[in-house]
């Protein structure tokens, strides 16, 4: 277990475009990292993984790269990352990197070459297919804009693009394009950072042919032809020998990823993955996707969690996370906002104390909250505008701005809010994007004062769980599956336990501890009320508007 050293961390994660402004030019950039790094120490993290730093048209903010050596000038320049991955090292913060391969931009020099025609050096770069019939080559949606498929003059031909029209896929199949991968794996390795998280890495591989979808599964529309594809770990394979070169480690993201598929990847002396991203607790409130919205219920969430649990101990390591850049705030969703303190510090303990290694992602730790805009041309995000156009056009303009202010990725990618000036004090410019109104109550600063905020309660749980050999290495068990309002297990290693007890009800609960545990010796460790001192017993307790509870026993 010691030389997996992944396993005992907890990693922040930065969207840098909204974390902290260094310059007044109203983005966020390396120079605000710098000058936030002991902040993120503070909070408890062992690790940093920012979200893509390279130069981008920003078509996907980051996630369509033009060039994947080198700082968006936005951010800053080669010279201030190693300041910053520097005095990381020094703080003890390991630090990660987005590898994104599945596609680039379209602005890339490899795309400008291979477009211009059939037979240049980069012209197998992509995927390049002739139309059908005067038709596209197959009717593979795109997850992000249309049908999958742009046509290209110069070649006469159509390009591949799963996501939008400006991320052209690459043809992973070409061997030239394995080996850009692999050397640009070892440029960032060389200069430090510590791995990788990989960016629907299991979508690099197509199925030979690539025949049509099935036509009444929306979006995915293709899917099952390049999720999980033929030559898929003969390829992360070439990449692990890379990564074997060094002592850095590999997270993929897997969307749509089953456990099975998931420990084909992570378990056994030929995996290609260290830990991965999967999507199944992300569902309780809505069906593959955050815009087709149905009502939160917790069971949904507490299958997801335990199955995840359950298949991969002792094969596999899991990845713990409620937020990221790809997601609206939990609060917003599995929370209240109405009790926002006590929700955000109950989500928080649900989840830290599972085994695996946990993310936190910007603002999560003081409890963001989604935003609310009043028009969709106010929105940015290419996917959220997508969804708005092309379903439930039928819907009033007020209904689908309300699947728009539960689902929008913008929601997780506002302004950081750092302290109740104007702007959040994210920026002394005007911000790049709208800030939170809710900024004067919920910002760093205020929290920094208040004992009970949730930032403070989120550097007791991961004080606490660094300490405990339980929360990192023990068993899970569920209690209460079948309830709708608590979310109950037990850690146990070497005969010491930890029972975590989470209410997701805004009224009182009542229940019964189970027979099993009656009888230990238990200790209050942790709770996100200030005053413990309530109706409390063995048999019984009564839990009040999302409380939160972590106890030990010790042999």
């Amino acid at each position: 277990m010691e030389k997996d050293w992944y396993k005992r961390m907890c990693f922040y994660q930065i969207w840098i475009r909204s974390f902290y402004d260094g310059n007044g030019d109203g983005i966020g950039d390396l120079y605000g990292v710098y000058e936030k790094l002991s902040y993120i120490k503070s909070l408890g993290v062992d690790g940093i993984w920012f979200s893509p730093l390279y130069p981008s048209p920003n078509a996907d903010y980051g996630y369509d790269i033009s060039d994947y050596r080198n700082i968006h000038p936005d951010y800053g320049n080669l010279t201030i990352f190693r300041k910053v991955l520097s005095h990381a090292h020094e703080l003890g913060l390991k630090v990660i990197m987005d590898l994104v391969v599945n596609h680039t931009s379209d602005e890339h020099p490899w795309f400008i070459e291979s477009k211009k025609s059939r037979d240049n050096e980069y012209s197998d770069y992509y995927i390049w297919r002739d139309g059908k019939h005067g038709k596209l080559p197959n009717n593979w949606d795109s997850l992000f804009e249309g049908k999958a498929w742009e046509y290209v003059p110069e070649r006469d031909q159509y390009y591949l693009h799963i996501f939008a029209k400006k991320q052209p896929d690459l043809n992973m199949d070409n061997p030239k394009v394995r080996q850009e991968v692999k050397d640009i794996m070892r440029f960032w390795l060389d200069m430090g950072v510590d791995g990788f998280r990989e960016d629907v890495i299991t979508f690099i591989s197509k199925k030979d042919g690539l025949p049509n979808g099935l036509s009444f599964i929306p979006i995915a529309n293709g899917m099952p032809h390049y999720k999980d594809g033929p030559h898929i770990h003969e390829y992360l394979e070439e990449f692990r020998q890379v990564c074997d070169e060094y002592d850095c480690f590999q997270l993929g993201e897997g969307p749509m990823t089953t456990t099975k598929s998931a420990l084909s990847y992570m378990a056994g002396e030929s995996k290609t993955l260290d830990l991965m991203f999967h999507f199944d607790h992300m569902m309780a409130d809505c069906l593959f996707t955050e815009y087709i919205q149905r009502p939160f219920r917790l069971k949904r969430l507490k299958k997801a969690f335990s199955k995840w649990q359950h298949a991969l101990a002792g094969k596999a390591w899991n990845t713990l996370y409620l937020e990221n850049h790809d997601h609206p705030r939990i609060i917003s969703r599995y929370g209240s906002e109405e009790y926002i303190r006590e929700s955000g510090t109950m989500l928080a303990v649900c989840y830290l104390f599972q085994q695996g290694t946990p993310f936190i992602y910007q603002g999560q730790e003081i409890g963001m909250t989604n935003i609310r805009l009043k028009s969709i041309d106010q929105y940015i995000d290419v996917s959220s505008k997508n969804n708005y156009h092309t379903f439930h056009v039928k819907d009033s303009i007020e209904k689908r701005m309300e699947r728009i202010h539960a689902s929008s990725r913008d929601s997780s990618r506002t302004p950081m809010q750092w302290d109740d000036t104007e702007n959040a004090g994210f920026t002394t410019g005007k911000p790049w994007f709208y800030v939170n109104p809710n900024y004067v109550d919920i910002n760093v600063k205020r929290e920094e004062q208040e004992a009970d905020s949730i930032l403070n309660f989120y550097r007791k749980c991961l004080a606490f769980r660094k300490q405990s050999d339980v929360a990192l290495w023990g068993n899970y068990r569920e209690y209460y599956k079948h309830s709708g309002k608590i979310y109950m297990y037990e850690r146990e290693w070497q005969g010491n336990y930890l029972l975590v007890i989470c209410s997701f009800a805004k009224h009182p609960v009542s229940f019964r501890f189970p027979k099993s545990e009656r009888e230990k010796d238990w200790k209050l460790e942790l709770c996100n009320y200030q005053d413990t001192s309530v109706e409390e017993g063995i048999r019984e307790m009564k839990l009040r508007e999302y409380e939160a509870r972590v106890y030990s026993s010790v042999n």
